[in-house]
């Protein structure tokens, strides 16, 4: 515990009640920090991370979090234009509220929207207190690697060096693996800045819920059916091309479904590679509420875990965890020199971690059916004993002290 309470601020585009993966690891974050006796105010957007229709209140407070939300124009995702406009928006007003807000001992930012950890760094140089960088996904180097930016052009040079320059500030930067802490180091990063640790899977909210689990499969049409699913974020950083294709190959199987559940900007590219090919094997549905999420992800029989070979080290799988902790088998599609290539040898099972490259299409369909002959035992308990290490009661509070420790720390 710090000697004493801080005044800490979190800074997201998504909190409380999105149920995107970082606002919920961040309202999980607040709460703890909260419990501990700090001063927690949320700053974040007034709409919903992948529903721009969806508004929420402009204050409020929320398990003791003072949460001020920021207003943007909500033009959504279909074009650059459009999220390039909103991101603007959302700086703007963002430096309208954190203008009229007090010095905090602690600012911890998010990465989303990106380099809005500069902003944080920016108010923090200007009133006083640490900046810790929590980075959930690494810009503009994901932008170069998407094809988003060019490498060298001015729009990437500008955004690294202020990437840079927040960097430079930091008091510590929380990365979420080897991969990104590797990039950090050729960035030029002190080594006793970063701290390695994973996002927590959220096992106080999902459990392997049977009863759950038959509810929403009847719901949607899946009883008897083997059930491939994909959930979370669909983005160009987990090309689902391959998965796609081995949909199609799969068409004339009627007892292998693929369900997609989620948002973001690839998830009309599936409704519509669904609809075009009139795949009844395919269903997509939208983010599932918090409280549904066990009977959502318990669904599947078989998850899928899909990593573009240039974004290791840049964005992180952080499914994986949920996943582990309910205890079903999963495909990671993507390069085995990465974060779940590390998980799948510590887990040492191929029946139960199984593996595939991107455009192995052929391959993709016989582990697939591979699986369904199996129908592994569910719950895996040797799955669930290494999700025990990514616990939220574990990590969080880890975190949560590392950020009491930089609090309290003598400035220098």
């Amino acid at each position: 515990m710090a000697s004493r309470p801080l005044r800490i601020l979190l800074l997201n585009q998504a909190f409380h009640p999105d149920h995107v993966a970082t606002a919920l690891v961040l309202s999980d974050f607040a709460r703890a920090l909260v419990k501990r006796g700090h001063d927690v105010t949320a700053v974040s957007s007034s709409r919903g991370y992948d529903a721009a229709a969806q508004r929420y209140a402009a204050e409020e407070e929320w398990h003791g979090v003072k949460i001020r939300r920021i207003w943007t124009p909500g033009l959504g995702k279909s074009r650059k234009w459009r999220r390039l406009a909103d991101f603007a928006a959302f700086w703007i007003s963002a430096i309208w509220i954190l203008m009229k807000l007090p010095r905090f001992d602690v600012t911890v930012c998010l990465t989303s929207p990106p380099l809005i950890s500069t902003l944080g760094t920016f108010m923090a140089v200007m009133k006083g207190g640490r900046v810790v960088p929590w980075i959930m996904d690494l810009n503009p180097d994901e932008a170069v690697a998407a094809g988003w930016l060019r490498e060298g052009g001015l729009p990437e040079r500008l955004m690294t060096t202020l990437q840079n320059w927040s960097f430079s500030m930091a008091a510590r930067i929380i990365v979420l693996d080897r991969f990104m802490a590797e990039r950090l180091r050729k960035k030029g990063v002190a080594e006793d800045v970063i701290h390695v640790d994973p996002p927590w899977s959220h096992d106080q909210i999902v459990s392997y819920d049977v009863e759950a689990r038959n509810r929403f499969r009847t719901e949607h049409g899946l009883t008897g059916k083997f059930v491939v699913m994909y959930s979370g974020n669909h983005s160009p950083c987990h090309p689902l091309d391959t998965v796609l294709a081995a949909a199609e190959a799969l068409a004339g199987d009627s007892d292998i479904h693929f369900l997609f559940v989620g948002g973001g900007s690839e998830f009309a590219k599936v409704r519509a590679f669904a609809e075009t090919r009139r795949l009844a094997n395919v269903t997509a549905l939208p983010y599932q509420p918090v409280e549904a999420l066990s009977g959502s992800l318990a669904a599947a029989d078989l998850h899928l875990v899909v990593m573009g070979d240039a974004f290791v080290g840049i964005v992180h799988p952080c499914k994986i965890y949920n996943i582990l902790s309910l205890g079903i088998p999963f495909l990671f599609i993507g390069p085995g020199e990465s974060h779940v290539g590390d998980l799948t040898a510590i887990l040492g099972d191929p029946c139960f971690c199984l593996r595939a490259r991107h455009g192995d299409t052929e391959g993709v369909v016989r582990q697939i059916r591979a699986a369904k002959q199996r129908r592994a035992k569910v719950p895996d308990d040797k799955a669930r004993a290494l999700a025990a290490a990514f616990s939220q009661q574990r990590l969080c509070g880890r975190l949560t002290e590392l950020i009491e420790l930089t609090g309290a720390a003598p400035l220098t």
